[in-house]
């Protein structure tokens, strides 16, 4: 999956006022139709995402859209989470005052239920063990005072040209408390009234959004404990005296101190010193790591008994716990494309829904000639079909998924990404940094004649001054190591997955140097000879030739170790039925080596990075010309054409940041292992979905044709629609229990 464009914008709004699945599914249609805008609504995170062009869409108009739909909105970006946190807080505490207020009201109108069933001492039916007028005095406060929610929520939802859950809950209720008003004023003692019907809905359905709601708090957990890692106190170094300051009052490049057991407090590399740091919160390794001078230390990550200075690199929305963070809430606010058939189904829901009660209604009356029985049965078809479950079915397992993910070093960039890693059948892997460490050294220097060791790394050495890969960086360390003099260059330049080209100075004049692959030499018209590639090669190691004047002038080995849980992955994704084929630029042999270490039998060599996403392509139809989905794990700036045009890109965390913006899903731990993980909790996650979806449309299957046909009190009703959002939360719930490795 490709990222999006960057000529786009983005813009988060918070959503007050969504109460079902209808309800996100009408805002992200009416968002939809804003000319230029891509929106997506979450329920279960009361988040609408907007991507639109710039210029098209300011926030006064999309709030004013959200308004017209029916809802409030805020801007997402300034809202805090403690504030944020506190004002859920404060909501909870009212809604649980409202009902217990409703409890307690209605608590003498459910008392008489069993006597109106007949569940009374010698089966004698009783329908006014409470007197008529007290049960009015009941349930007029909860259908009026504490049911006016519903009331408001219904008007703001037809209003904005849709249908939810409360028009549902406030017609039910209305038709039962407004008909035994009439039935009491007319002193109608042969008719039955039914306020305890309407009171209790409206107490069963506040308890069930009670229920729901801690339950999606729940959801977040994993979101809410990355928060608290962040340390709030940073200790420095003041005219030789230790100051505790704000971590919020850092800068790039200020000096900070760690002591044995602090909290690292923004990100940064050691300057003196040595410890031990676990970085357990962050990539899910258990043991810590080794940092020295050089090293790079992660904000919130923990450091052992050594005293460390540091000098900080990354404060605020730049450490790698916060970009943690970002990509965690990113994933959570997503949409999975399983969710369309929920969203399609919740558009046309709540009107569907409405006909089928007043076809039950009529049905009842005509057919059997009972206004009452008609009623309540019309009644119980509104309250039990209530789309909440729909809503919630999907993105409570996402943002459990991702949670759970992003304690396990995996951050998921979308949903969709978490849906199609599970159907991943072939697994296209880069070699340099992903099974190998990515850290090569120069093992093998082999001089062509009339050349000395000295002179050839030292060329190779001076072209490779203004080069960041890998192996230049272990030609230099050589050089160095032997305290070689490199000589002058001039107009060096990358060839891109090439080599280097460019002009030195050697014996006393300006030359050509040619420094690559052998296929660039010889491709320049440069004659290698075959026995030192071959040697080389056979030992699986990286060969880079230098030519000089256009004529060959040695031959450099490089190795890269591979890494040590590399084989162990791959047998394991193997083990899922996947196909994992490597990728690689390097020589045929070297491929061929670090492929039988691996385990891996399918490979292509001398891959350049255009071709590399054609190999993707190729990739997707196997063997009798099905169509497969294909993954692909990189680290590395090459490697970014080849993780776009996969259908699930991973990146290895210590890659280049290009790589990490194309990739599906980062992983901070430094293994491959990862990607592994990484389907597993998207089976897992996808498997919580489909349970959902069964749940939510089984009940709305199997309770709306019982509510129809007058086996199902509107109590009872009411408890099993409070119940459905509930038991659907819970489920995703499971999730936690999902653990890497597993």
């Amino acid at each position: 999956m490709a990222p999006p464009a960057p000529s786009s914008e983005s813009l988060e709004l918070a959503i007050t006022g969504m109460t079902c699945a209808a309800c996100s599914t009408r805002l992200e249609k009416v968002l939809n139709r804003l000319p230029g805008v891509e929106a997506s609504v979450n329920l279960a995170t009361e988040r609408a995402q907007l991507r639109f062009v710039p210029g098209t869409l300011s926030l006064d108009e999309a709030m004013a859209a959200v308004a017209r739909a029916g809802f409030v909105a805020r801007d997402a970006r300034h809202l805090e989470r403690e504030a944020e946190r506190a004002r859920h807080q404060a909501e909870w505490q009212v809604e649980l005052r409202h009902f217990w207020i409703a409890a307690l009201l209605s608590l003498p109108l459910a008392a008489q239920m069993p006597a109106m069933f007949g569940w009374w001492p010698g089966g004698e039916v009783v329908h006014d063990l409470v007197p008529r007028w007290w049960q009015l005095l009941l349930a007029t406060p909860v259908q009026l005072w504490i049911g006016a929610r519903f009331y408001r929520g219904a008007w703001a939802s037809l209003r904005g040209g849709g249908a939810n859950m409360d028009v549902l809950v406030a017609l039910g209720t209305s038709m039962a408390y407004f008909y035994s008003v009439v039935v009491t004023f007319s002193a109608r003692h042969d008719l039955h009234v039914y306020f305890e019907a309407s009171a209790m809905i409206i107490t069963l359905v506040l308890l069930g959004k009670l229920m729901e709601a801690r339950a999606k708090a729940r959801t977040t957990a994993a979101l809410d404990a990355l928060l608290r890692l962040q340390p709030k106190m940073a200790l420095i170094e003041r005219d030789g005296e230790l100051i505790e300051v704000a971590v919020e009052s850092l800068k790039p490049g200020d000096l900070f101190v760690l002591r044995p057991g602090d909290a690292v407090p923004v990100d940064g590399v050691v300057e003196q010193g040595e410890s031990a740091v676990n970085e357990a919160m962050l990539t899910g390794e258990s043991l810590p790591i080794d940092k020295r001078s050089g090293d790079s230390v992660f904000a919130a990550t923990l450091n052992g008994n050594g005293n460390l200075r540091c000098r900080a690199t990354g404060v605020g929305a730049q450490t790698l716990l916060a970009g943690i963070i970002r990509l965690v809430e990113q994933a959570q606010g997503s949409k999975a494309p399983v969710q369309r058939l929920a969203d399609r189904i919740a558009a046309v829901f709540v009107p569907v829904v409405v006909v089928i009660a007043l076809l039950t209604f009529a049905g009842w009356w005509f057919a059997v000639g009972d206004f009452q029985q008609a009623l309540i049965n019309a009644v119980a078809v509104l309250v039990i079909a209530c789309p909440c479950a729909l809503g919630l079915a999907t993105p409570t397992a996402i943002m459990v998924g991702t949670g759970q993910g992003a304690r396990a070093g995996m951050l998921v960039k979308n949903a969709e990404a978490l849906e199609l890693a599970e159907r991943i059948g072939v697994l296209a892997v880069d070699k340099t940094g992903t099974l190998t460490e990515g850290l090569p050294a120069l093992t093998d220097t082999l001089p062509a004649q009339g050349w000395t060791r000295a002179e050839v790394l030292a060329v190779a050495a001076a072209v490779e001054q203004g080069s960041g890969h890998p192996i230049a960086t272990a030609v230099l360390a050589a050089a160095r190591a032997d305290g070689l003099q490199l000589p002058p260059t001039e107009a060096v330049q990358a060839v891109g997955g090439m080599g280097m080209e460019g002009q030195v100075q050697h014996d006393g004049s300006w030359q050509s140097v040619l420094l690559g692959s052998p296929r660039f030499l010889q491709e320049r018209g440069v004659s290698l000879p075959d026995a030192f590639s071959d040697e080389l090669a056979a030992a699986g190691k990286t060969l880079v030739a230098v030519a000089v004047g256009g004529v060959f002038a040695g031959l450099l080995g490089v190795a890269d170790r591979v890494r040590a849980d590399s084989a162990a992955a791959v047998a394991r994704l193997q083990a899922r039925g996947i196909r994992v084929v490597m990728l690689t630029g390097d020589h045929p042999a070297t491929a061929a080596a670090i492929a039988l270490q691996t385990g891996i039998s399918d490979w292509r060599a001398g891959v350049l990075p255009g071709e590399k996403a054609i190999a993707i392509d190729e990739l997707r139809h196997d063997a009798h010309g099905a169509v497969v989905r294909v993954g692909m794990v990189g680290d590395g700036i090459n490697d970014a054409p080849a993780l776009a045009a996969a259908d699930v890109s991973f990146a290895i965390g210590v890659g280049a940041d290009v790589a990490i913006e194309a990739a599906d899903i980062t992983l901070v731990k430094n293994s491959l292992h990862g990607v592994a993980d990484a389907i597993d909790l998207s089976r897992a996650t996808l498997s919580k979905i489909r349970q959902n979806l069964f749940f939510a449309f089984i009940y709305n299957v199997l309770g709306i044709p019982l509510a129809a046909a007058g086996m199902l009190n509107p109590v009872i009703a009411g408890a099993a629609m409070a119940m459905s959002s509930v038991s659907v939360v819970s489920n995703s719930l499971l999730l936690r229990r999902w653990r890497a490795g597993r």
